[in-house]
């Protein structure tokens, strides 16, 4: 990994995983979400997977799975992390551990306040790593990711969490710089920032994504 560890979520197509790999990020994300335009079907999401080197992990991106889903998942397309982005607990953490031996796991933390980023800790003992993404306005239509919404970047500033972490939520080629220096971040991920239309990934735009973080341009 060079420098800044860079997350491209939300790819649907071979376009996208071709601009993933040319830029050189170092995570590849796929939705399994039905309501979400960047949703991809597990089967889909294992032949994207098989385009990948092994320099760029795979990530399944899933909402409040149950066993069966994870089971398939697992068997299918053998992520390198699966994402939890929806309520799960920390309870819930530990029972698909135990059952799914090996699994790693990143933990979305939904921010809107210094609360919210507190709720991490509970967290430290089950994930693998944490991921702090804006939390959705309480209104028709918004996804639990995904939704071109930031955070509070200071309520990050100078904090120490137990494992590694992604800052997350309406970042894009623009703003990037800032994020990163307004947090510490060291690995970042970006969806709807590098996109021409939801769910449509632009290779240009992820490109000068990886370059602005990394301080290449």
């Amino acid at each position: 990994m060079t420098g800044v560890g860079i997350k491209i979520c939300g790819l649907a197509n071979e376009e996208a995983v071709r601009a993933v790999i040319a830029a050189g990020a170092d995570y590849a994300g796929f939705v399994y979400f039905p309501a979400s335009p960047r949703h991809v079907t597990v089967e889909r999401a294992a032949e994207l997977k098989a385009l990948l080197p092994s320099s760029v992990a795979s990530v399944s991106v899933l909402v409040d799975p149950g066993d069966a889903l994870l089971a398939e998942v697992q068997s299918v397309l053998k992520p390198d992390y699966v994402q939890l982005h929806g309520k799960e607990t920390p309870e819930r953490i530990k029972a698909i551990k135990k059952v799914f031996t090996g699994i790693r796991i990143i933990k979305a933390i939904s921010v809107r306040s210094g609360d919210d980023v507190a709720q991490a800790a509970a967290y430290s003992d089950t994930a693998n790593m944490f991921m702090f993404d804006a939390k959705p306005p309480e209104l028709p239509g918004m996804l639990p990711g995904g939704n071109a919404l930031s955070f509070d970047w200071a309520l990050l500033k100078g904090r120490e969490f137990p494992l590694p972490w992604f800052l997350s939520g309406g970042l894009n080629a623009e703003n990037i710089v800032a994020a990163i220096g307004a947090t510490g971040a060291k690995m970042v991920d970006v969806s709807s920032g590098v996109e021409r239309s939801p769910g449509v990934k632009d290779a240009s735009l992820i490109e000068a994504f990886v370059k602005a973080a990394r301080h290449e341009t």
